[in-house]
């Protein structure tokens, strides 16, 4: 009689352990350019133009100045958020299709130094 009383507070634990993995590590933050996406420390995300829908083009030298937003590997899609391969077998967080990253010269929560370098790089919105 216990283990049938246990069974379902298990799975419920199990799909709760679960979800916590279910949507990509994003929120909504202020800027001195309105909202963006950012990661959980609140650093700014930016999606490349050169990037086509589920590939990255952003390596070497690139991926030096614009980090990847990595998934690791108990990351699941979910909604607009995919997880890309990326040509190295790395996985790499994505909105709409398009790859996700850092700018290295963004040093805290909310900078958007990164929006519109180049005519290529844009802060990523909610």
């Amino acid at each position: 009689m216990k283990t049938i009383k246990f069974l379902p507070v298990l799975i419920l634990t199990i799909a709760a352990a679960t979800s916590a993995f279910a949507e990509a590590p994003v929120k909504a933050v202020d800027s001195s350019k309105g909202k963006v996406l950012a990661d959980e420390k609140g650093m700014t995300l930016y999606t490349f133009k050169n990037d086509k829908k589920d590939v990255s083009n952003c390596y070497d030298d690139c991926a030096k100045a614009w980090p990847p937003f990595m998934a690791d590997g108990k990351a699941k899609a979910s909604g607009a958020y995919s997880i890309v391969e990326r040509k190295d077998g790395m996985k790499q967080w994505a909105k709409n299709g398009m790859p996700l990253y850092f700018f290295v010269k963004d040093t805290k929560a909310g900078d958007v130094a990164g929006d519109g370098v180049k005519g290529v790089w844009d802060a990523a919105r909610p």
